[in-house]
């Protein structure tokens, strides 16, 4: 699960089943009770369709809570991380950063690092549409050393300059109207 949206949309399922759960979050069910093979099941089925996935894979479910809490630092975050990723990976779940990072490029054919850099570079997208900040303002949101880190970092996962990718967007508006 990527956003709050998925969050209510898991806790309508278990509700239709009559799964009582303690928590519902990103990436995470805590249920009170152990489920039948048939409710597991029908929760599957039903998370398929709406195109979510249930995973009891001890790895996945690891490798689903790295990634998580990528997404939550960079999309769903107001505040800048005060320490680096790996250091906040390791805490959080409990495991060195070394395990995590080989895991992680083992399963998802990308390292950590690049999953983050992806993930950061959604977001300066997301804040380039909005039009709020400026790219200054967005790099120090982002803790980029730089606005020509962003940049360059920009350029090479998207192949455009932010300011190119920004004006691209507006003429697609100005199109539109």
């Amino acid at each position: 699960m990527v956003s709050l949206r998925c969050i209510l949309v898991v806790k309508e399922e278990l509700r239709k089943l009559g799964i009582k759960y303690a928590s519902v979050n990103l990436g995470e069910v805590e249920i009170f009770e152990k489920l039948t093979g048939q409710q597991i099941e029908t929760l599957r089925l039903n998370l398929k369709n709406i195109g979510l996935e249930l995973l009891e894979d001890k790895r996945n479910i690891l490798i689903n809570k790295i990634k998580n809490e990528v997404i939550t630092l960079i999309h769903h975050s107001d505040s800048l991380l005060k320490v680096n990723f790996s250091d906040h990976l390791s805490t959080q779940l409990g495991y060195d950063y070394t395990y995590l990072s080989n895991l992680f490029s083992d399963v998802m054919g990308i390292t950590i690092q690049q999953f983050i850099i992806f993930n950061k570079i959604e977001k300066v997208k997301e804040l380039l549409l909005y039009n709020e900040l400026n790219l200054t303002e967005i790099s120090y949101k982002l803790d980029y050393s730089s606005v020509s880190h962003l940049s360059n970092q920009f350029k090479k996962v998207t192949g455009l300059t932010p300011s190119y990718f920004k004006q691209m967007k507006e003429l697609r508006r100005a199109q539109i109207k």
